[in-house]
This record gives C-alpha cells, structure tokens and sequence, in this order.
C-alpha cells in the first residue's frame, strides 16, 4: 500500500509541475517524506505491505 501511496505522489507531483506550479512543492515534500519512510522500513527489516 505504501508503494501504491508513493506511486500515486509521483503522478500528482508531475502534474503539478505542468499544472499547479504551486501545489508541486507540497506534493514534493510529501513524495519525499513517503520515501524517507520505505527507505527506513526496508532498513530496519520491516515488511512493506
């Protein structure tokens, strides 16, 4: 699920590039904080589901 929550981000950060210049940075922060954490779980040993 975390995966698809990632996948999703990055779709909507694209598109706030070209679409909603603005909205793009707070879509960035929240694509890169739900990479910090699958980078920490696939640390740590934790399964990502």
């Amino acid at each position: 699920m975390l995966f698809t929550i990632a996948i999703i981000l990055l779709i909507l950060w694209l598109l706030g590039f070209l679409v909603f210049p603005v909205a793009g940075g707070l879509i960035h922060i929240l694509l890169v904080i739900a990479l910090i954490i699958i980078v920490y779980r696939l640390v740590t040993g934790q399964k990502v589901t």
